[in-house]
């Protein structure tokens, strides 16, 4: 094989239909179809749910804790508002801020993990000890040291959540990168001159991309967890806007008199990092070459 057909092996519609192979591999699994319908129905109540809401989320027009009823399907949460109407305005915020965060944290991390096992040396040490550094705090504390310092901003969340899983990106793709570089396709795309940038995106990206993929369904899943936590504990969305996170907060203590307001937002939280659960694992079976029964191809 000539440099030029081992350089196109990670090129282009060759490595386009790597992944697309893959992510159809990853379909032929139950629980990865299973995932879709459950992240289709979520983000649908998400997008069209504010639509479709029988009431203002945010106006008292019930006795505080009542049972359902057929004017309120889910009755009523502690103040009087329409439970079913704050679930359906409820889930944007996690939506969109999980989403962010997921693909900042992945972007930033993939970043970091390609520079440190293609620079090597120095950099690799100096970039890892920093990835060090930000691993030493749990996720949660490390969100909150910062949101109870500069205010409970959403986009401040989002990037704080996103740098939190930075480190664990980085490590994973820089073992990755760590072999790729050193391969023959990479060794001739140097002799013959090409930029280090050029390298890194035409040349090894390429091969990092199907494992991201996995990385980034772990991430969302993650990301959906720590955000609704922070929501909880009142650092992310303030009332009296509806976020799903929040509402189990605010009616913890009606959990005996009136259930809804808690269990309807914490099985929307919770079928959301199912299917992104479910749909991660899929995938990576699908990297790995392992069938339907757990044999390996």
């Amino acid at each position: 094989m000539s440099t030029a057909e081992v350089i196109a092996e990670t090129r282009g519609p060759v490595a386009g239909r790597r992944r697309l192979r893959t992510l159809r591999r990853s379909l032929r699994y139950g629980r990865v179809r299973v995932g879709v319908v459950l992240l289709g129905l979520v983000v649908l109540v998400a997008l069209i749910g504010p639509l479709v809401a029988p009431h203002d989320p945010d106006a008292v027009i019930g006795l505080p804790a009542s049972a359902p009823s057929g004017q309120f399907p889910l009755g009523t949460d502690y103040l009087g508002h329409d439970v079913l109407s704050r679930v359906l305005w409820g889930g944007r915020s996690v939506l969109w801020m999980a989403f962010s965060a997921a693909t900042l944290g992945v972007a930033l991390g993939a970043a970091v993990g390609l520079l440190a096992a293609y620079a090597g040396s120095i950099a690799d040490d100096l970039l890892m000890r920093g990835m060090d550094v930000i691993l030493a705090f749990p996720q949660i504390v490390f969100v909150l040291l910062f949101v109870s310092l500069l205010g409970p901003k959403l986009g401040l969340i989002v990037v704080l959540v996103a740098v939190a899983w930075v480190p664990q990106v980085a490590r994973v793709v820089r073992g990755i990168t760590s072999d790729v570089v050193q391969r023959e396709y990479v060794e001739s795309a140097e002799l013959i001159g090409l930029s280090r940038w050029r390298i890194l995106t035409r040349e090894v990206l390429p091969n990092v991309t199907t494992p991201l993929m996995v990385e980034y369904g772990l991430r969302l899943t993650w990301s959906i967890a720590l955000i609704a936590a922070i929501s909880f504990l009142g650092f992310g969305i303030q009332p009296p806007n509806a976020d799903w996170g929040l509402m189990i907060n605010e009616n913890r203590n009606i959990l005996t008199l009136q259930p809804w307001p808690i269990l309807a937002p914490a099985v929307c939280i919770g079928v959301f990092a199912i299917a992104t659960n479910l749909i991660a694992e899929g995938i990576g079976r699908a990297i790995a070459g392992v069938d339907r029964e757990g044999a390996v191809r």
